[in-house]
């Protein structure tokens, strides 16, 4: 269970990067690039990825 749950933080965090670079332009061939809203919806999911990967390790 713990991998597929590290499996999914990665995949939404790996979606937030991709979204955040499209959206500052440095990633082309979509209807998101250069359109600044999609960077700050990259960087909130890759925030969710990144929670989603705390949760997934918990450190006792």
């Amino acid at each position: 269970m713990r991998l597929i749950k590290n499996l999914l933080a990665l995949i939404v965090l790996a979606l937030g990067a991709l979204w955040s670079l499209q959206g500052i332009g440095l990633v082309g061939g979509s209807f998101m690039t250069g359109q600044s809203q999609w960077l700050y919806v990259g960087i909130v999911t890759a925030l969710v990825g990144l929670a989603g990967l705390v949760w997934a390790n918990p450190h006792n």
